[in-house]
């Protein structure tokens, strides 16, 4: 094997450093009433199945936010029409551990999804006393 070895100046290095913020400026910023539209047609969709909801779960918890309620009313609608009881606990686990140190937050998302939850059937973990301490 050959190694090559390129060695730039720092003038070369910085003439780099525009061309590549210029590549990126063109996309398009999504709102977060879009972002949340988005979510929710994802979990609409009447042929989602079960690992398409795991997939999507997973992707909405990587980011660095916590679900607005409208998408998990989505979420979980999806789990009831998959029959899929333990996925719906696992989101609102997830959701209790994604909002971290504000303790305000999973009680408000709770309140907001207690229509739903009441509607499908569905336990919160507290309820079921599987919640940690």
């Amino acid at each position: 094997f050959q190694f090559a070895c390129v060695f730039l100046s720092c003038s070369a290095l910085s003439s780099l450093a525009p061309l590549a913020v210029r590549c990126y400026s063109h996309a398009k910023v999504e709102t977060d009433e879009e972002f949340d539209s988005r979510w929710v047609t994802y979990f609409s969709k009447p042929d989602l199945d079960t690992w398409e909801l795991r997939k999507g779960m997973n992707t909405l918890i990587g980011y660095d936010l916590v679900p607005e309620p409208k998408i998990l009313d989505s979420a979980l609608r999806a789990c009831r029409r998959l029959n899929d009881l333990a996925s719906a606990i696992r989101i609102l686990e997830a959701v209790k551990d994604k909002s971290g140190p504000h303790k305000e937050i999973y009680p408000y998302v709770i309140q907001e999804l207690k229509p739903t939850l009441q509607e499908l059937g569905i336990s919160t973990p507290e309820e079921l006393g599987i919640h940690k301490a």
